[in-house]
């Protein structure tokens, strides 16, 4: 069979630049190219890329789907299925609501597609797809197939060393995806992550799990295995990685150089009403244990919770800025379809917006609490003008003179001149571009 996997475009943020539609390629399709079974042929399409060829003869479309690409998924489904080919469909947001995306599609993934995809693509082969294909039932991490990194050329994506060791997060926060019914929590063995790496020979590594210290007697044994092997790598985590200022000392000694951090909003009782285990008492005392270590901070930050009004956006700016917070990322709160915190907003009829491909955080398309539309809207799009002014950056300043290359290279090229930076990229590759970042920020070849 001829198969076509496809990743649909994304929707731009206001912030948003080329470099971002060009960040890395779909691991979870380079994970389908690695499970499809001998004799298929398969033809990965990333529509950020290249412009989708209706007319390209295939046996089978495969799209993966992430909330806010929704609309356009069904639009391909629809033009496939017009010329008779089928067209199955998975992802975080088939997983989360898979009732609701079913009429859209000849078949859904539900949950992971190691035990299912072999069988979806027999089943098309003989013309008898099932509607749902799921199979989570005491799925184990060893199960988690490995991406086929060589599978595709890397040179149009500014980074393509991303890797994941676990999938899913153990806690259960409501905004989140994890709070929905279908997610699961479970860990890659160690030596398959480390052979990731040792396949996608680079020192740089991206770790993109959900949450890299869910488990934290696992990530102590990982960390213990990258020791020696001169990495600079980068990770996301949450405010409990205070409490485990061993984990901290490996993290420095293995050559982590920034950690993505959700501190949400600096209003206990907002987090509170979201379940969200942070502690705003907490918050210095963590930057401080991190910075300490030579380790720069990307906060994740979410606008717009109940209890939260526009006086959170100066006050947030100047604690930002106060306790040099090197890079932020903001999002306007989101009820993604499928968790708690949507199914709360429905039953109290504050959902405003049904067009999903407004749901990318960007937008309001809930009815706030605590100040109006416009004010969240505006406040949102404030904090990013002003977080990322020269004023700003400068004081920002990281003390330690080795994180300042790469301080200024993501504070400057990739968000204040973005949009220069990216039309250089017409002019050499994204790889190219991503491989002369490392070099000037870690040294490394």
């Amino acid at each position: 069979m001829r198969i076509l996997l496809i990743q649909p475009m994304m929707n731009m943020r206001p912030m948003d630049t080329r470099l971002k539609t060009r960040m890395s390629p779909s691991l979870a399709l380079l994970t389908l190219l690695r499970l499809t079974p001998e004799g298929n042929e398969v033809i990965l399409i990333n529509e950020n890329l290249q412009p989708l060829d209706f007319d390209n003869p295939a046996d089978l479309v495969g799209i993966t789907v992430t909330l806010d690409v929704m609309p356009r998924a069904c639009r391909i489904a629809e033009e496939f299925q017009r010329r008779g080919i089928p067209v199955v469909a998975g992802g975080i947001h088939i997983t989360a609501c898979p009732e609701e995306c079913l009429p859209h599609f000849d078949a859904v993934c539900v949950g992971p597609a190691e035990r299912v995809w072999a069988r979806m693509v027999q089943d098309a082969a003989g013309k008898q797809l099932n509607r749902i294909y799921r199979d989570m039932e005491n799925f184990r991490g060893e199960e988690l197939a490995s991406p086929l990194y060589g599978g595709i050329d890397t040179s149009p994506y500014l980074y393509s060393n991303v890797i994941t060791t676990s999938h899913g997060c153990p806690n259960r926060c409501d905004f989140c995806y994890n709070s929905c019914k279908n997610r699961l929590y479970v860990r890659r063995p160690i030596p398959d992550v480390l052979s990731d790496i040792k396949d996608l020979k680079t020192r740089h590594i991206l770790f993109i799990d959900d949450n890299f210290i869910g488990d934290a007697s696992y990530t102590r044994l990982l960390l213990q295995e990258l020791r020696g092997m001169n990495l600079k790598w980068s990770a996301a985590v949450t405010t409990k990685i205070l409490d485990f200022p061993e984990l901290l000392d490996l993290m420095e000694k293995t050559g982590c150089q920034s950690l993505f951090i959700g501190f949400e909003t600096l209003n206990n009782s907002a987090l509170q009403g979201v379940h969200k285990d942070n502690r705003f008492e907490r918050y210095e005392a963590l930057i401080k244990a991190i910075h300490d270590r030579g380790i720069m901070i990307n906060a994740s930050l979410v606008f717009g919770l109940d209890g939260d009004g526009p006086e959170v956006f100066p006050r947030t700016l100047d604690w930002l800025v106060k306790n040099r917070i090197e890079t932020m990322t903001a999002h306007i709160l989101t009820p993604y379809p499928g968790t708690e915190l949507y199914r709360r907003m429905e039953a109290e009829g504050r959902i405003t917006q049904r067009d999903l491909s407004q749901y990318n955080t960007a937008h309001v398309v809930f009815a706030p609490r605590d100040m109006t539309a416009e004010e969240l809207y505006n406040g949102y799009l404030w904090m990013y003008r002003r977080f990322y002014a020269f004023r700003s950056i400068l004081r920002r300043m990281p003390q330690m003179k080795k994180q300042r290359m790469s301080y200024l290279l993501f504070n400057l090229l990739y968000r204040k001149f973005g949009r220069l930076t990216a039309i250089l990229a017409w002019l050499v590759s994204m790889g190219a571009l991503g491989r002369w970042a490392a070099r000037l920020s870690y040294r490394i070849r």
